[in-house]
């Protein structure tokens, strides 16, 4: 077997979508970044996996069935697609299914492999009943709840490090302790009315590496010693670059790729099984955004590979 098919990655074509010219999403990450990854050789086209859809009894778990058709039958009111923040379509519905059924994919072969990635993932704005900033279905907590339903685990620790709040996620597990919730965020940053997670660590504004990097290292020790998890969903946004146009702290790229290093090291070392969903990440270089992201996943592959 080759040694780089022990990092299974979740990739889809419909994970770009056609949006309209100027929207300020960079849908093209989507595209780019498996490119990247395989003309550098940190990844083979045998690495990765083509999700199918999330089924909908396991979305029901998570989200209202009432929005989740109405979602699904593109019925959403005017003030929800705003919120959202995307234009409402079939392909969109479609795209988030899919990528939800990438995660829950990836979360049993993480069981196997020890660690998963999806290229797209981390829609950790999405509540039990609305969805918002770039966010329908959350899939990191879609896959939790699948695997605490299909899977003898019994808790679960999903690790936030999007520089934005995961609000949503806070939200959907408020009143489950199987499922631990932290999220460590720019103070100041959206969202402007936070929910509660179970750990909210808020950071200054201009946070620089050495100080990040000392938080989630204590953090995260603290929580795995506490908590003893069965398993860990990663949300590893790299909206905490100093270049990101939507983030306030002030981490390099060095930082960023260390940060990572620390979170799959930590679990590698542990023996406990982790999935990575990409999160956010709004560098107005695109050359920026993919080198951040591709770093998570050359420290993957270079563990774990």
């Amino acid at each position: 077997m080759d040694l780089q098919s022990m990092v299974p990655i979740a990739y889809h074509s419909s994970y770009k979508l056609p949006l309209p010219e100027n929207h300020r999403f960079p849908m093209e990450k989507y595209e780019l970044l498996p490119q990247q990854l395989l003309l550098e050789g940190t990844c083979k086209k045998e690495d990765f996996f083509e999700p199918h859809p999330v089924p909908l009894e396991t979305v029901y778990r998570v989200h209202d069935p009432d929005y989740v058709k109405r979602l699904c039958n593109l019925e959403l009111q005017k003030n929800e697609v705003r919120k959202i923040g995307f234009p409402l379509s079939e392909a969109l519905v479609e795209r988030e299914f899919i990528i939800a059924g990438g995660t829950v994919m990836g979360a049993l072969k993480s069981l196997q492999n020890g660690i998963s990635m999806n290229i797209a993932g981390g829609t950790h704005h999405a509540f039990h009943s609305h969805g918002e900033a770039f966010c329908l279905l959350n899939d990191q907590a879609i896959a939790a709840q699948y695997l605490l339903d299909h899977t003898p685990l019994k808790k679960i620790l999903i690790l936030d490090l999007d520089v934005h709040q995961g609000n949503g996620t806070a939200e959907i597990f408020k009143k489950n302790d199987a499922v631990y919730t932290c999220s460590v965020h720019g103070a100041k940053n959206y969202p402007f009315k936070k929910e509660q997670s179970d750990l909210d660590v808020g950071l200054d504004d201009q946070t620089d590496d050495l100080t990040y990097l000392n938080e989630i290292e204590t953090i995260l020790t603290k929580l795995v010693d506490q908590l003893r998890p069965d398993f860990i969903f990663y949300l590893c946004g790299v909206d905490v670059l100093g270049s990101d146009q939507l983030g306030r702290l002030n981490l390099s790229l060095a930082g960023c790729k260390q940060r990572d290093r620390l979170v799959l090291e930590y679990c590698k070392n542990k023996g406990i099984p982790i999935q990575c969903s990409m999160g956010g990440g709004y560098s107005k270089d695109l050359n920026i955004l993919i080198e951040a992201h591709a770093n998570t996943f050359r420290e993957a592959v270079d563990l774990f590979g």
